[in-house]
């Protein structure tokens, strides 16, 4: 991997879909760092600078929404494409009304998933 690879942020409280999404997206050749939780989200913002963002609409501890909305509403982060993930295909009007960029229903299909990253980090 070369210093030009794009950096992604996973924010998700599931194990499981953390672990897989980093594996794919490692695969295709990005860098990935990961947070299970939105509390110390900011924070982590703070010391990387990620091309594109996969969250989680409900988090343990905060809701995805209210992330994006914050996120969006920062001149730090307002042009970070935001990906929404969710485990409800009827959460997608929520996720974008709230600002994220694009939704991906869980259980997503791994070239789906690819395809819109690399569409908003091109």
């Amino acid at each position: 991997m070369t210093s030009l690879a794009k950096k992604i942020l996973i924010v998700d409280d599931e194990p499981d879909i953390v672990v897989a999404l980093a594996a794919v997206l490692q695969d295709a050749g990005y860098l990935v760092s990961t947070q299970r939780d939105g509390e110390q989200l900011e924070s982590v913002l703070a010391r990387e600078q990620p091309q594109l963002i996969l969250l989680d609409m409900l988090l343990s501890g905060r809701d995805g929404r209210e992330i994006v909305r914050q996120l969006k509403g920062q001149a730090a982060t307002r042009d970070v494409p935001i990906l929404m993930l969710s485990a409800y295909p009827s959460a997608a009007r929520e996720a974008l009304a709230a600002g994220a960029d694009d939704f991906l229903a869980k259980p997503f299909d791994l070239d789906e998933l690819l395809q819109k990253v690399t569409a908003h980090i091109a």
